[in-house]
């Protein structure tokens, strides 16, 4: 079995690199003893032909309906040829080790069947299998996946199916997926598969359809012809950076490739020789393996310049993982996944050119967080156009394998980035799967510019599955499935009520331009007959455009029902047969407006209130707008001093004793305004009066029930910061502030200014003096604004708890919590 690995990688590759020479034969037992930890496993070409298959099948049978298990691995393959032949399952990851597919061949086979669920591979997530040449010794490989399983850098000389058949030979449904960069001398068959997204690949020959397959930059791509068969082809990919990789170069070390953003391109990369791009060494790398790595220390290590490599296993983080140098890579392989357990962001990537994601998954912690992934911060503003940050293979799930929760998977603040890949994923199954128990509000949040997307499958999550806010964006294919389980019409219903539903893609009403092609959006509406008005909104601007859009109805309650496809068009699907009424189609909508150019209403009612002799609180009541009213400009003695997104306001550092005028006015993001409001005046008190707001240093403040976003955060002076029960508003909820010491006070404003509609529904005070005996409530009432002031005759005593008497789905949340005497 001795042989030199560049003999092999020759004859394997016509872009073949040379490789070091292997002097003699290495038992398969040293394939998990390398730098990556035990749950890796690197073959060597002189390891036993029946070794090796044996390990790789053992581990398929351990895993083929570990649907949810912990268990991941990756198998990875040295360059040069294998005789194998065995099946990947779940949370498997296989990969060749040479720089170019044809480094690593395979005659055999590598395959994914789905024999575990009788044929039916719509449960078939969570594998990888990129960087490989695979010669079937069948003629056919078969690849029967769904979402979450990326096929990358493949050369597959034969033909490529994928499907499975049942045990009665019919062909078992699949809801894939995804393939990039690959070669496949022979026809692919994808059968009963419901969708796909092709990019930049080649093939002998295509064959069917059955919903929505998009080609992006592929060559040999079947022509446009939506809506039968429902083929969206795009000739070129505009913009892309192919996913980095791990890599064995010419005198055996390891590296990371990187490869090089490109432009305007068709087929794969590698057609021509080494794909572009720049390799790292695996020494300029930490390597976070699950049993060793804490995030202080994958922190510590971002922080000196490193990239970070996660290789297979769950990683539960007590931190936010801080990407904050410009060109750091983050790669995992395996199915790394990251567990944020404390309820914070599981990685914060910095508004910092030529960062790389790639490859993990990220599970919802039993903490609500408010993000999982959050590329640049809020209000990012670099133009990294030359050099943008990229995503590539991002899961983001909540429930399933645990019980998890956040506002948001995705949240892309920073302009230019690309996407390659999602899969965000509210759990309809599994784990935790229940309305209001893995709750998850959008999958993906888009507030930068120009931002595009290959590859967006967004499923279940409660309200809006997809929100564009920022201008340029553009999605290159896109799957959804709304929710299973809304379980009445009242509880599903946006825009403040009036509209049936929550659309999958919701692009803002302040976007003038946004372009997305082949769009699936699909119901399964299990528990109650409910509506979806319509399955995309956007605003009618004509920079707004969408190419070829289905809805299905998959299945459901009687009654239920996609209305419309698009901005109330489209024909209605609600039931199996006849088969309009199971698929509506709407092939191309382009906005007819010219823009927005009516001003929003002015304010009215203005007020003000002075609870401290610093500070001057306002509210008014909303302003209405043809579009969107964005924000207000508050001005004081006719001079405009801030903004407010909402229609409240605190003006702070102010001097005791003085008369303050104020108005405010609407705008819009088109740039219109209104006239100014009427004006409030006001005088504040005298320092060291009533209404001094008392110095709460030492106090602590607890709740029940908690959150990851603290009580003692409404002592903290930052009106960034929040407190949150963390559920939904329920009777019986409290909040209990110590103030260290027995005071005198007769009033407590509850600010919740930023979070508008996480008032108290509901209210009573209570206080004590052992924080054991609260006695009868001082105060009651009821919530009507982001800013709730109580006031009583005085009080002396140390404890003061507030008690939930309202119930609301919005969360029950603060930012400060004031005690004035």
């Amino acid at each position: 079995m001795a042989s030199t690995l560049s003999a092999l990688a020759t004859a394997a590759s016509v872009c073949a690199a040379a490789y070091p020479t292997v002097a003699a034969a290495v038992p398969v037992s040293e394939a998990n003893t390398t730098i990556f930890g035990p749950n890796v496993y690197v073959f060597d070409p002189t390891m036993p032909v029946g070794d090796i298959n044996t390990l790789a099948t053992n581990i398929f049978n351990t895993m083929a309906a570990n649907e949810f298990g912990s268990q991941r691995h990756a198998l990875l393959f040295k360059p040069g040829t294998y005789n194998v032949n065995f099946n990947v399952g779940f949370y498997t990851h296989v990969a060749g080790l040479g720089q170019s597919p044809g480094n690593v061949t395979i005659n055999g086979g590598v395959n994914v069947n789905a024999d575990w669920d009788n044929g039916n591979a719509t449960r078939n997530f969570w594998r990888a299998l990129e960087n490989f040449t695979v010669v079937p010794s069948t003629g056919q490989t078969q690849i029967a996946v769904s979402q979450a399983a990326p096929l990358r850098r493949l050369h597959i000389k034969g033909e490529l199916h994928l499907f499975d058949f049942d045990s009665n030979w019919n062909a078992g449904w699949a809801s894939g997926g995804f393939l990039a960069d690959s070669k496949v001398d022979g026809l692919v068959v994808p059968a009963s598969q419901q969708q796909w997204l092709s990019r930049n690949s080649t093939w002998g020959g295509w064959n069917n359809a059955v919903w929505n397959m998009v080609f992006v930059g592929s060559a040999n791509a079947p022509a446009d012809s939506f809506p039968e068969p429902p083929y969206t082809t795009i000739d070129r990919t505009p913009i892309i950076r192919e996913k980095p990789y791990l890599y064995i170069n010419n005198t055996g070390q390891y590296q990371v490739f990187v490869p090089a953003l490109q432009t305007n391109t068709q087929g794969i990369s590698w057609a021509n020789g080494t794909t572009p791009g720049t390799s790292i060494s695996i020494d300029q790398f930490y390597i976070a393996r699950p049993e060793t790595a804490t995030a202080a220390a994958i922190n510590t290590a971002l922080g000196q310049g490193k990239h970070v490599l996660f290789t297979p296993g769950i990683f539960h983080l007590n931190d936010t993982i801080r990407v904050n140098n410009p060109n750091t890579v983050v790669l995992g392989i395996g199915l790394a996944t990251l567990i944020p357990d404390t309820g914070k962001v599981a990685i914060a990537v910095a508004d910092v050119a030529g960062v790389k994601i790639a490859g993990l998954t990220l599970d919802g912690g039993p903490v609500n967080s408010p993000t999982m992934l959050e590329v640049g911060p809020t209000g990012s503003s670099a133009n990294n156009s030359a050099n943008p940050i990229s995503l590539h293979d991002i899961t983001v799930r909540t429930g399933g394998a645990t019980n998890g929760r956040y506002d948001v998977g995705v949240k892309i603040n920073s302009n230019y980035v690309i996407g390659d890949h999602f899969w965000l994923w509210r759990a309809d199954h599994g784990a935790g799967a229940a309305w209001t128990s893995n709750v998850s509000k959008n999958g993906l949040v888009v507030n930068g510019t120009n931002v595009t997307i290959y590859g967006l499958f967004n499923e279940h999550h409660n309200e809006y599955q997809t929100v564009w806010n920022g201008n340029g964006g553009r999605v290159y294919f896109y799957q959804s499935e709304i929710p299973y389980d809304v379980p009445n019409q009242p509880v599903w219903m946006s825009k403040n009520g009036t509209v049936n539903g929550w659309a999958s893609y919701k692009v803002a009403d302040n976007v003038t331009t946004h372009e997305a092609w082949g769009l699936g959006i699909y119901s399964y509406f299990r528990d109650a007959a409910v509506k979806l008005h319509s399955a995309i909104e956007a605003p009618n601007v004509s920079g707004v455009k969408f190419h070829h859009m289905t809805t299905i109805w998959l299945n459901g309650t009687a009654g239920s029902e996609i209305t419309h496809v698009i901005n109330n068009l489209g024909g209605r699907v609600y039931a199996n047969t006849p088969a309009e009424a199971m698929r509506q189609t709407y092939t191309e909508y382009a906005g007819t407006g010219a823009g927005d150019t009516q001003a929003p209403s002015t304010p009215a009612n203005l007020t003000a209130t002075a609870p401290s002799s610093s500070q001057v609180n306002l509210t008014w009541t909303a302003s209405t707008d043809n579009v969107g009213v964005s924000g207000y400009d508050i001005s004081r003695f006719g001079i405009v001093i801030a903004s407010s997104t909402t229609n409240s306001f605190s003006d702070t550092g102010l001097s005791p004793s003085t008369v303050y005028s104020y108005t405010v006015r609407a705008k819009d993001a088109a740039g219109n305004v209104s006239a100014f409001s009427n004006t409030a005046s006001i005088t504040t008190p005298p320092a060291g009066g009533t209404g001094t707001a008392l110095s709460r240093t030492g106090w602590t403040a607890t709740s029940s029930p908690t959150s990851g976003e603290p009580a003692s955060n409404l002592l903290d002076g930052n009106m960034g910061t929040r407190w949150t029960t963390g559920v939904p508003m329920a009777s019986g909820q409290t909040l209990t502030v110590d103030m260290q010491a027995v005071r005198n006070f007769n009033k407590i404003v509850m600010d919740s200014t930023g979070s508008d509609l996480d008032y108290a529904r509901g209210y009573q005070v209570f206080v004590s003096n052992d924080g054991t005996n609260w006695g009868s409530a001082i105060a009651t009432g009821t919530g009507t604004g982001p800013v709730i002031t109580v006031t009583f005759t005085t009080k002396s005593a140390r404890y003061i708890r507030v008690t939930q008497t309202g119930s609301n789905s919005s969360w029950w949340s603060m930012r400060e919590f004031n005690v004035y005497y």
